[in-house]
């Protein structure tokens, strides 16, 4: 493997009316999971092969001893040497001069550290044909770029509501739909979708109902003496109860030819639930 190198500096939610809605406040791990892909190219591991990247098959990144490590540093990539590589991008030709010239042949510039040093260093050259980034990366930073919906619930009859009285949950179909983001590199797309696939609802008397679906909205046609046919509850005291509802998103993942399974993710909204003495006996 041909290196030259030289030091450089690297380059709220609101409710009322029986509505609420929330943006997703979880521990929100879509900023962790923003990672910075650069150029579409790894470095040379000094066996003309070209570094594969060091991730496993479980996702996560080893060194050559098997220990568990950091995918990512400061925009470098991880090798499967252990050490982390970031392009660099935007040389002069004045500093390509003074690193002793342009190599022939594929190969790339890069920056690294092996945690030997302070940070970065190089650039250094490394040849070897460029591979391609992993998907697995890909599907990560795509994974943070998706946008969920806010929460919007519904309790239904409208208003106040009446003890012994069924209540029907709702979502508003905005917060129950499918979403979808691509993050690309050249010649590399992968797209993750996060799909709902379940609602639990905390009703603020001790109560919990998990609904498979969003719920259905109840209307004037229907005897309100009637129970929702898949998300509902009755109170059995009056009071002020807060109810919240978390919806759990499945996240997976396809491009390059490969799919996967993410970290799923949730998101939730809350209302208040004025509950009274019905006014007229309800014969149960």
């Amino acid at each position: 493997m041909c290196i030259s190198s030289v030091l450089f500096s690297p380059s709220t939610g609101h409710a009322g009316g029986g509505t609420g809605t929330v943006k997703c406040t979880e521990n929100d791990p879509r900023p962790a999971c923003n990672v910075t892909v650069g150029t579409p190219q790894q470095p040379n591991n000094g066996t003309g092969e070209g570094v594969k990247d060091g991730e496993g098959n479980d996702g996560k990144c080893r060194n050559p001893g098997g220990t568990v490590i950091p995918c990512e540093r400061d925009g470098g990539k991880v090798g499967a040497d252990g050490c982390y590589y970031k392009a660099a991008t935007g040389l002069s030709p004045a500093i390509i001069e003074v690193l002793g010239g342009q190599p022939a042949g594929e190969g790339g510039w890069y920056y690294r550290d092996c945690g030997d040093t302070e940070g970065y260093v190089g650039p250094i050259w490394i040849a070897g044909a460029p591979p391609v980034v992993s998907p697995e990366v890909l599907a990560r930073q795509a994974r943070a770029k998706l946008q969920l919906p806010d929460v919007v619930i519904e309790l239904n009859p409208p208003g106040n509501q009446l003890r012994y009285l069924p209540v029907w949950m709702a979502l508003d179909q905005g917060s129950w739909a499918t979403e979808s983001a691509t993050a690309s590199v050249p010649g590399v797309s992968v797209t993750a979708t996060a799909r709902p696939v379940k609602a639990t609802w905390s009703m603020g008397d001790g109560s919990g109902v998990t609904c498979a679906g969003p719920g259905t909205p109840w209307t004037p046609d229907v005897d309100p003496e009637k129970p929702s046919p898949d998300c509902g509850h009755t109170y059995q005291s009056p009071g002020v109860f807060t109810v919240l509802a978390t919806v759990e998103w499945e996240v997976t993942w396809a491009g390059a030819g490969q799919s996967g399974t993410a970290a799923g993710l949730a998101t939730s909204g809350q209302v208040e639930a004025q509950v009274q003495e019905s006014k007229t006996l309800i014969s149960r």
